[in-house]
């Protein structure tokens, strides 16, 4: 589906444009650079980020040491992800904007979080580092050592699947599998233990969310491509990827479509780990 120019505005709660933030007054900016195979988004942080931005080790700081049991990258505590937040120099009452630049891939797992641990007004920066270039944003280099803020993080803010939880969903509502094609399929299998997917959960790949330049896909275009697997506003939708990562930028996707979605954490990776659970593999 080819994408086209945005008409609508863009949902409260989920997207800023590079152009709006440029605007805006002050937020928390959040460098989130991650990705599979890449362990330097720290050094890439220091050679160029947007003012004022801290970063954040999705590895370290948005997940708990991982485990069979619990998957990749388990939900750290509310405890945890306080004190983060606190490190990054979150107040009560701050915005707080988001960005990578993997077209949100990565800090959408940040975008999550707080919001699943209470916070409202988090944003993803709309196509990320490239976007705020684009734009004619100025780069900064170094590291950033904000002032400790002192935000209070509640949990319970976002809906989350259990194992059980996302095994039953396919026969009540839509589970969404956010990995690349090929792994859902079961045709390569290059971190988890067992190659394939979940007994009734359909591919719809995080990439698919995002036009050709990065951004997100126009709201219409996202409920296009949700309504063609099934989930749409009112129905009940699960989203699992690897290990509970790019599935939250799904989860970001949907909301933008005006659809809810619950995220599984533990994931294919939780699944895979346990050979009592069938995997299924083609089309």
């Amino acid at each position: 589906m080819a994408s086209s120019p945005r008409s609508e505005p863009v949902v409260s709660g989920v997207l800023i444009s590079a152009a709006e933030l440029r605007r805006s007054g002050r937020a928390v900016l959040l460098d989130v650079r991650w990705a599979l195979g890449d362990p330097h988004g720290r050094e890439h942080h220091r050679d160029g980020h947007l003012p004022g931005a801290v970063f954040v080790d999705l590895e370290t700081e948005l997940a708990d040491p991982p485990s069979p049991r619990a998957g990749r990258h388990p939900l750290p505590s509310v405890q945890r992800l306080q004190a983060a937040a606190r490190r990054w120099g979150i107040h009560t009452g701050d915005r707080v904007v988001a960005y990578d630049a993997t077209g949100g891939l990565a800090a959408a797992r940040a975008w999550w979080l707080l919001r699943w641990g209470g916070l409202e007004d988090v944003v993803l920066l709309d196509g990320g580092l490239d976007a705020w270039v684009r734009s004619g944003g100025a780069l900064e280099s170094g590291g950033v050592e904000p002032e400790p803020g002192d935000v209070t993080l509640t949990g319970g803010g976002m809906p989350v699947l259990s194992i059980d939880e996302a095994a039953a969903l396919p026969s009540s509502g839509v589970l969404l599998d956010a990995r690349a094609g090929e792994r859902y399929r079961g045709e390569v299998e290059p971190i988890d233990p067992r190659a394939g997917h979940v007994p009734g959960a359909l591919s719809a790949p995080t990439t698919g969310n995002l036009a050709e330049d990065g951004t997100f896909r126009s709201p219409a275009e996202l409920r296009e491509r949700f309504a063609a697997l099934g989930a749409t506003p009112g129905t009940t939708v699960g989203v699992y990827c690897g290990s509970g990562v790019t599935a939250a930028h799904e989860v970001a996707a949907l909301a933008a479509a005006g659809i809810d979605a619950a995220l599984w954490p533990g994931s294919w990776s939780q699944w895979s780990a346990d050979p009592a659970r069938p995997a299924a593999t083609g089309a």
